[in-house]
């Protein structure tokens, strides 16, 4: 008879020392035996009840496993497991043909975090002298196998998972990933998963992931699966604490303290109520101007410009230039041209272009970021170009950008990179019920802040403020004074 993955758990000669009998691995036997259809005890059946909202325990393997649990839950370990026992104690042979190879790709938002999973991977596979046998080639990012089975490291695109026969797949920590504002959808990735897995009987899809904001592909599994008993998708949901109890209670109670929506997610495991998109998809599309890159200046027009700065080694420094048009008594705000120059960089260089951008627009004063410290400032001005700190921060930037979005008072270019910029802006509600606005973990908004500053100033009403208020008061100075207005 095989063994099951519960069998290798328990046996000392596999992975016994590393999941030993202990309560901090009860709850994950529960998860397993739901995962693979195996016999339950009667507690761990009350966990299956608790943790999916089901009340019949399976009885044949899922499909698809999404675990939604709270950080330091162990997720990482038990994915590792559950992938060396599905690429080393199941034949493959009756799916693949002579010389192919079956992949079970760990997925990631990109390589670094992969290779901590494959660490788990290679730790379990060494510390089990029968299995490490089966190693025929290992680099830092694969592991081959003499059963023609190869353990690797991917990276969350839908391109990159085509041309495989996929055994099983892991996704790690799949909430963060980009979600429908990407060039790669988690959505077309796991989509593109599907098909690979078809033709290998009992391949599993295994997503692990603390939760983030209600959208995705982790909450659409949750929304559509979670509860529903005979389901082949399995959808378990559990806090840090049920599935770890050695996890300090004082450190959970602590973020709580802190951040009670945030420790609610990371420790809780509750998709988030705080966080919604910025802008709509459709509001954003509708103010593109198909194949419109780049609108050369036109004399006589007054242009604005904002300047996103940077150091030159993390995040893009970034610049927009708009003007605003009178079209059915309603202004237009429209952006002319964005700039980014990806880090590294030399920031004078940068500097020095985006002020011959800026001259070839008659701008003679550009606004950026107040938190850029004083360099800016001076290197803007070496050039000829007098740069004002911002008086409003990008969370209102944004703020007021959406009306234009929505209305379609404002033509974007057509720009891949801004557009996915503006539409992953996320709107959190802080705890004293402010809203702010700003890029979602491990994202970037340096064009998004750009064009926002830009469009803002030139759309600015009699209410006006930033950049076209500084304006007016120079050119009202100008003519109290008898000289000709600023340039602007």
């Amino acid at each position: 008879m095989s063994m099951t993955i519960i069998d290798t758990m328990t046996d000392l000669a596999l992975f016994g020392a590393a999941f030993p009998q202990t309560e901090s691995w009860t709850a994950w036997r529960a998860f397993l035996a739901a995962c693979f259809g195996l016999p339950m005890t009667n507690e761990q059946a009350a966990l299956y009840r608790q943790h999916t909202g089901r009340q019949t325990p399976p009885t044949n393997p899922a499909r698809e496993a999404w675990l939604v649990v709270g950080r330091r839950g162990g997720k990482s370990q038990i994915a590792a497991l559950v992938a060396v026992y599905l690429a080393c104690f199941r034949s493959y042979g009756d799916v693949l043909a002579p010389g192919e190879r079956g992949t079970l790709p760990l997925i990631a938002t990109d390589r670094r975090q992969a290779r901590t999973l494959m660490r788990y991977v290679v730790g379990l596979l060494d510390g089990c002298p029968m299995l490490a046998q089966l190693i025929s080639n290992r680099t830092a990012e694969s592991v081959e196998l003499t059963n023609g089975i190869t353990i690797e490291v991917h990276t969350a695109s839908f391109r990159s998972v085509r041309g495989y026969t996929i055994v099983a797949a892991i996704l790690d920590e799949v909430a963060f990933w980009r979600s429908d504002d990407s060039a790669n959808p988690d959505r077309e990735i796991v989509n593109a998963l599907r098909p690979a897995m078809a033709t290998v009987r009992g391949a599993l899809l295994l997503a692990i992931s603390s939760p983030y904001a209600r959208r995705g592909c982790l909450w659409d599994a949750y929304r559509q699966h979670h509860g529903r008993d005979a389901d082949p998708v399995l959808v378990w949901q559990a806090p840090t604490s049920a599935m770890n109890p050695t996890v300090d209670e004082r450190v959970i109670a602590e973020a709580y303290a802190a951040d009670e929506a945030s420790a609610a997610a990371e420790y809780g495991a509750e998709f988030r109520r705080d966080i919604e998109s910025f802008a709509p998809r459709e509001a954003v599309e509708a103010c593109v101007i198909p194949d419109r890159r780049e609108l050369p200046p036109v004399a006589g027009t007054a242009y604005v410009a904002f300047v996103d700065p940077s150091g030159g080694s993390a995040d893009s420094m970034t610049l927009g230039i708009a003007h605003a048009e009178t079209r059915n008594e309603q202004t237009v705000a429209v952006l002319d041209a964005i700039r980014e120059v990806k880090p590294p960089f030399s920031p004078e260089a940068v500097v020095r272009d985006f002020c011959d951008v800026l001259k070839s627009y008659g701008i003679s004063t550009v606004m950026g970021d107040r938190y850029a410290g004083e360099w800016p400032r001076e290197r803007f001005s070496v050039h000829g170009i007098t740069y004002e700190p911002a008086e409003q921060p990008k969370s209102d930037l944004y703020r007021e950008l959406l009306p234009l979005l929505t209305s379609g008072r404002c033509e974007l270019p057509d720009h891949q990179r801004l557009h996915t910029q503006l539409l992953g802006l996320e709107r959190r509600t802080a705890r004293g019920g402010r809203d702010s606005i700003d890029h979602a973990p491990g994202a970037h908004d340096d064009l998004a802040n750009a064009a926002a500053g830009a469009l803002v100033a030139a759309a600015s009403t009699p209410r006006e403020s930033g950049l076209v208020r500084w304006y007016r008061l120079q050119h009202e100075a100008a003519l109290a004074a008898g000289a000709p207005p600023r340039d602007r």
